[in-house]
């Protein structure tokens, strides 16, 4: 089973940038397309993005869209979030998932589609 582990949390201004990265365990995360959620304090977890085996084809949240770009290099085995114009409303713990397809009935934003996630990394924005 895949272990995640997020790294590139942390404090920024707005309007500044970060990225996030997510290191897989195992040398098959090629076959695992891969998503990024957050959840704020008091908030319900928000599906950010989301991005296929081939890396190919991603989706993004309506809130991030435009500013956030997902990204993978499966020689690493790892996939990226790169968010730029950042907000306080960007404030929230960000967890990455792996989707093995075992649930090829979910759609990609909802959280229950995915098998593993990490444990998170922070992210303060500040105003």
């Amino acid at each position: 089973q895949v272990q995640l582990v997020e790294s590139g949390g942390g404090l920024v201004q707005a309007g500044g940038s970060l990225r996030l990265s997510c290191a897989a365990s195992e040398r098959t995360f090629s076959r695992y397309a891969m998503g990024w959620f957050r959840q704020a304090p008091g908030k319900e977890r928000e599906f950010v993005a989301h991005i296929s085996r081939t890396g190919i084809n991603t989706y993004y949240g309506d809130s991030v869209k435009g500013r956030f770009t997902i990204s993978r290099d499966d020689p690493k085995n790892t996939v990226y979030l790169q968010m730029n114009s950042l907000k306080p409303d960007d404030t929230a713990v960000y967890y990455c998932a792996a989707d093995s397809g075992r649930n090829p009935g979910r759609v990609v934003t909802d959280g229950y589609k995915y098998d593993m996630w990490g444990r998170g990394t922070h992210v303060t924005v500040s105003s």
